[in-house]
């Protein structure tokens, strides 16, 4: 079925319920309304304008898989006092439950992140007995990372190594000579 939205209603609503939250979709001219989720948002190269909806109607009664974003929340003390960056490796997490059960979003904690060895792993995450996490249990999905020091790497001497140039050199020269006598 084609249907027209306004792109106003549709922004309202996507930031009300995300990608993964059961909504009623009313049409006009229909008596029912049918519980969909968003199945996939198409938006303009330039603009970031909506230009194309799909609208997904699940079976309540079977699972899904979806791609679930996770927000992190609180202050890392690693970012805060060693003054740290602060990285999420793994923006969403896949998983499997009733289209009822999704999550609009999985929040996770980062008070946890207090040196920069620390790491929180899928295995870390639990969401309930309803829904089943699919990513690998080892996969990183938040840490802490040093920051750099560009002071220092611009402080020190640029070492050249005149011998590996040569090196090179005298290859590509080599290698011209040869082409020359075969083609000669």
């Amino acid at each position: 079925m084609h249907l027209q939205v306004s792109a106003q209603d549709f922004i309202k609503i996507f930031r009300q319920v995300g990608e993964n939250a059961l909504f009623q979709l009313n049409v006009a001219g229909r008596k029912d309304k049918p519980l969909v989720l968003i199945h996939e948002v198409q938006r303009h190269p330039l603009s970031g304008g909506v230009i194309h909806v799909d609208f997904f109607q699940p079976k309540l009664t079977e699972k899904i898989e979806a791609k679930i974003p996770v927000v992190l929340t609180g202050e890392a003390p690693a970012v805060k006092e060693l003054g740290g960056t602060l990285t999420k490796n793994l923006p969403e997490i896949t998983v499997k439950a009733f289209p009822q059960d999704l999550p609009k979003e999985i929040p996770l904690p980062v008070a946890r992140l207090d040196t920069f060895g620390v790491k929180i792993f899928v295995k870390d995450i639990f969401l309930g007995a309803k829904i089943e996490i699919l990513n690998d249990p080892d996969e990183i999905v938040a840490q802490v990372v040093p920051p750099e020091r560009v002071e220092e790497e611009l402080q020190k001497p640029v070492e050249e190594k005149v011998e590996e140039v040569e090196r090179i050199e005298k290859q590509k020269k080599e290698k011209e000579e040869v082409s020359e006598e075969d083609a000669g």
